[in-house]
C-alpha cells in the first residue's frame, strides 16, 4: 500500500467534490423535467376554453365577471366568453359550425335536438366526481327537466316561471275590494279567473285609453291556462304525435280563457300592437297586466314612475304554469378537455358565481340556495312579492321534449294567434281540431294527410272503398 500524502488527499477530495456536484446537478435536472403523468403548467399547456351565452348587456357583463374570477384562480385553464343576443342565434351558430364552444347555455326546449345531434356530454358521472349536490340544492323539476336517457344531459342553471306582471296604479286591489269586486288574497299566492277578469275590467278605462291584459297569442302563452283548466297541450307526455287542443278538457279551458283574452274592451288592438309592443304599452302605463318571466323585471325597473308587482298565472281549477328553463351543456371533446370544462361548470354553478349573475335581476337561478337569497330576492326593489317566483316553481308543467320544437311553434302559432284576434269563431272545437291535425303532420311519423277531395266528387272512391284504392 502506497503512502497517503497530501497530494493524494487533494485528488480524492477533488474527485468527491466533482461527483457531489454532478449528483446535485442531476437531481436538479430530474426535478425540472416533467414526468409522463405530471405535466407542469406552462403557457403552452394552459387549456383554452370557450363559454357561449346569450342575453342582455348586463347579463353578458355578469358572465364575463364570473369567468374573470375563475381565470384569476386557475393555473391551467383560461376561459373566454362568446355571446349572442338570443338563444336561437347562438344555436344556429353552433349547429352551422360557426361557433365551437366547450360550454354553452341551452334552453330546455332545444335539449332533445341537442342530444339527438350528439352535441353534448352526459354529466352525471362528472357531476358526482365533483360532488355537486344536485339532489339537495336544486329543485327536483329542474333536474328532471334536463335529464334524458337515464342521465343528466345538461346542468340546470336558470329557471323562471311565467307570472303576471301588473301595474299597481291601474290594478288597485284595495280599491276594488272597497267596490265589492272579487280580489285575490293579500299574500298574492293565487287568484282565479273571475278575479283576474275583474282586475282587467277595472283597469280598462276608455277615457284614459288603458287596457287590462295582454298574453302572447302563442301556444306557449296559452299553455298555463290549458293546464290549469284541466286540459292538455299534447296527446302524450313523453312521445306526442299531436297537439290535444280539441280534447274536451282543453277546449273548455280555452273557451273560458278566450272570453277574457279576446274581449276587445280588455286587450290591446291589432293597431296598437302594430304601433308598439305590449311591453312598451305596459311601460307607458297604458297596459295593466302582462304575462312574462323574470327577465322582464330589470327592464321595468328602469322606467321612472312605474310601480309594478307580480301575481301567479290565474287558476281555472288548479294552479299551473310553465317556465323558462336554461341549462349549461358541455360540448363533446377530448377527455382532458372535458375534465377542464367540467371544472369550469362546477364553478359556474357555485353560490358565489350564481349570486353574481342573479344580482343583475334578469336571471332566476335554478339553485335553491341562491334563488332564496337576497342576491335574487333583492328586498327593497320591485316587485314587492319577488318570493312568488320561487313559490310558483312548484306549479310548473314540463312539456314533452321535442326535436321539432321550433318548427312546431312556426307551424301552429299563426293559427293560435287567429284564435285570439278573430272577433267570433263559429265552432271553436273544430278550429282546434284543425290545429291538432296540422301538428300531426310534423309530430306523427306515420301521418297521412286527409284527402281534400269532396265526397261527392266523381273522382272520390265510392262508399265502403278504402281511401287510396283504385275504383272500378
Amino acid at each position: 500500500m502506497g503512502r497517503f500524502t497530501w497530494r493524494t488527499g487533494a485528488v480524492v477530495v477533488g474527485v468527491a467534490l466533482a461527483v457531489l456536484v454532478g449528483m446535485i446537478a442531476l437531481a436538479s435536472g430530474t426535478e425540472q423535467k416533467p414526468g409522463p403523468h405530471q405535466p407542469q403548467p406552462t403557457a403552452e399547456t394552459v387549456t383554452e376554453l370557450q363559454l357561449a351565452v346569450w342575453g342582455t348587456a348586463p347579463e353578458i357583463a355578469a358572465y364575463q365577471t364570473v369567468v374573470d374570477d375563475y381565470n384569476a384562480s386557475s393555473k391551467d385553464t383560461n376561459v373566454s366568453v362568446v355571446s349572442w343576443p338570443d338563444a336561437d342565434a347562438m344555436l344556429d351558430a353552433i349547429r352551422s359550425g360557426g361557433a365551437k364552444p366547450d360550454l354553452y347555455l341551452l334552453p330546455r326546449g332545444d335539449l332533445a335536438q341537442t342530444v339527438a345531434e350528439k352535441r353534448n356530454v352526459p354529466l352525471l358521472d362528472l357531476v358526482n366526481e365533483r360532488e355537486i349536490p344536485i339532489g339537495d340544492d336544486w329543485a327536483r323539476d329542474t333536474v328532471s327537466a334536463f335529464s334524458f336517457d337515464d342521465d343528466l344531459q345538461c346542468m340546470p342553471y336558470a329557471a323562471s316561471p311565467m307570472v303576471i306582471y301588473y301595474n299597481t296604479a291601474l290594478v288597485d286591489f284595495a280599491a276594488m275590494e272597497a267596490e265589492g269586486l272579487p280580489v285575490p288574497r293579500e299574500d298574492h299566492t293565487s287568484w282565479n279567473l273571475a278575479e283576474f277578469r275583474a282586475a282587467a275590467e277595472y283597469a280598462s278605462r276608455p277615457r284614459r285609453n288603458t287596457r287590462g291584459i295582454h298574453v302572447d297569442p302563442t301556444l306557449r302563452g296559452l299553455a298555463p291556462f290549458i293546464y290549469s283548466g284541466g286540459g292538455k297541450v299534447f296527446d302524450d307526455d313523453n312521445d306526442p304525435t299531436s297537439l290535444a287542443l280539441s280534447d274536451d278538457g282543453s277546449t273548455d279551458a280555452l273557451r273560458r280563457t278566450l272570453e277574457v283574452l279576446r274581449d276587445p274592451r280588455l286587450t290591446l288592438s291589432t293597431k296598437q300592437l302594430e304601433q308598439r309592443s305590449a311591453v312598451d304599452w305596459f311601460k307607458r302605463g297604458k297596459l295593466a297586466m302582462i304575462a312574462g318571466f323574470r327577465g322582464l323585471t330589470p327592464e321595468l325597473r328602469g322606467i321612472a314612475g312605474l310601480d309594478f308587482d307580480v301575481m301567479p298565472m290565474p287558476s281555472l281549477g288548479s294552479p299551473q304554469t310553465i317556465a323558462d328553463l336554461n341549462g349549461i351543456c358541455l360540448a363533446p371533446g377530448r377527455p382532458q378537455r372535458n375534465e377542464a370544462a367540467a371544472n369550469v361548470l362546477s364553478y359556474l354553478v357555485s353560490d358565489e358565481a350564481l349570486a353574481r349573475v342573479a344580482e343583475t335581476g334578469y336571471v332566476q337561478p335554478a339553485k335553491l340556495t341562491v334563488a332564496f337569497s337576497d342576491d335574487f330576492l333583492q328586498p327593497g326593489q320591485a316587485p314587492e312579492h319577488s318570493a312568488l317566483f320561487n313559490s310558483v316553481m312548484r306549479t310548473i308543467v314540463l312539456p314533452p321534449l321535442l326535436t321539432q320544437g321550433r318548427e312546431l311553434r312556426q307551424l301552429v302559432d299563426p293559427d293560435v294567434e287567429t284564435l285570439l284576434t278573430t272577433p267570433d269563431i263559429a265552432d271553436l272545437q273544430e278550429s282546434l281540431k284543425a290545429i291538432d291535425e296540422k301538428s300531426r303532420s310534423l309530430l306523427d311519423p306515420d301521418y297521412v294527410a286527409p284527402s281534400e277531395t269532396p265526397s261527392d266528387s266523381p273522382s272520390s272512391p265510392p262508399s265502403g272503398t278504402p281511401s287510396g284504392s283504385a275504383t272500378p
